[in-house]
């Protein structure tokens, strides 16, 4: 009974590492499991490895190992490996040799140095992910594209209830606050620059400066930003999640294609909602203006309107009309892009959420810069 009593405190005994006789030996000992190596694995983080050449790891006392165990042990040998120090277990039984094999055999590649990476490491990685997520991307665009022109090719394809569905949930709904935010930003711009005007005598300019700025470039600008925010963030959700619960995947096993069905329901959908938002936009902030151009320079609003029908052209309206389709195009196929790069877990929904906005924002925002370079240089 004695003799039980001591073999079972040895195999409840913590893990333990401490030098042996000969030079560069050390000796494991007690059981190397999930329970007995919470304070080994702190010390071996500053374990001081004395001598040079060869280690030797005497595992003859080791009662117990498990997973974590093994995992800490090919730990082990992976820093003495980084050290340049050879290291080698002995006395080790052929069960938790087994294991820690499995361990060696799926356990990823080592870094070469130890430490963080350097500057330039990052940067290379930094660069290839963006390469791979851009191509990936533009192969994206290109499918999307194709399976358009095959709906378009073969009319019945096209699925009008989610169109009419995602048409009342990104265009209707979003009518409040694109409606009211533009106001307010019309509101803004007329008091900004009625200080300035009152100084000029040019109070009536103030039409041309809220006119102008709103419907060429501001109404488009934030309804896209807005939208990018709130229905962009949702495409990237809702596929993202629908990935996790693995959705996508039935629907490619019972033969329906998932960009046909989630995708171009949602671009066409935008594409036809946001023009209409930014045409409304434009009314509320010029309303905005008048407000504030009436209150603050006494403008009336008759006089007001007359200078705006003579300031904003058919042309600078039709450009800011114009950019909408394809801000549209730009913020549905990066959110739902976003959304199929969920990899399945929430906490890669939440990020790739998170991406999906901040990338539709970037690319709008290039794109309109583009427009603006487009139309200077063709004067219009």
């Amino acid at each position: 009974m004695a003799a039980d009593l001591v073999g079972t405190a040895e195999l409840i005994a913590g893990a333990d590492i401490h030098p042996g006789e000969a030079r560069g030996e050390y000796r494991c000992a007690g059981a190397w499991t999930v329970r007995g190596i919470a304070q080994l694995e702190r010390r071996l983080e500053d374990f001081s490895w004395s001598g040079e050449g060869e280690v030797v790891l005497d595992a003859s006392r080791v009662t117990a190992m498990d997973t974590s165990g093994a995992w800490l042990l090919h730990r082990t040998l992976r820093t003495l490996a980084g050290r340049k120090r050879p290291a080698r277990v002995e006395g080790l039984r052929p069960e938790f040799d087994a294991l820690l094999q499995l361990i060696a055999a799926r356990a990823p590649v080592a870094e070469a140095a130890a430490g963080a990476p350097s500057l330039s490491v990052r940067l290379g990685r930094e660069a290839w992910r963006f390469l791979l997520e851009m191509l990936g991307m533009i192969s994206f665009l290109g499918e999307s594209a194709l399976v358009l022109l095959q709906s378009l090719l073969r009319p019945r394809r096209i699925r009008w209830r989610p169109i009419l569905y995602n048409l009342q949930t990104a265009g209707f709904d979003a009518l409040p606050i694109t409606g009211l935010l533009s106001f307010l930003l019309g509101i803004v711009i007329a008091y900004q620059g009625a200080e300035q005007l009152r100084n000029y005598g040019a109070n009536i300019f103030v039409a041309d400066l809220v006119g102008l700025s709103m419907v060429r470039e501001l109404s488009p600008l934030l309804t896209a930003i807005i939208v990018a925010g709130r229905s962009g963030s949702a495409y990237a959700a809702q596929l993202g999640t629908m990935k996790v619960t693995e959705e996508i995947d039935a629907l490619r096993t019972i033969g329906v294609g998932p960009i046909e069905l989630l995708v171009l329901p949602k671009v066409i959908a935008l594409m036809i909602a946001l023009p209409l938002l930014t045409v409304f936009t434009d009314v509320t902030g010029v309303l905005g203006g008048m407000v504030m151009a009436k209150a603050q320079l006494g403008v009336g609003f008759i006089a007001y309107l007359d200078r705006l029908d003579e300031a904003v052209s058919l042309t600078s309206y039709m450009i800011g009309i114009g950019k909408a389709p394809v801000f549209a195009v730009i913020i549905a196929l990066v959110g739902c892009f976003q959304g199929f790069q969920v990899s399945g877990s929430a906490e890669s929904v939440g990020h790739r959420t998170t991406v999906s906005v901040v990338h539709a924002i970037f690319l709008v925002i290039l794109s309109d810069a583009l427009f603006s370079v487009a139309f200077s240089y063709l004067d219009i």
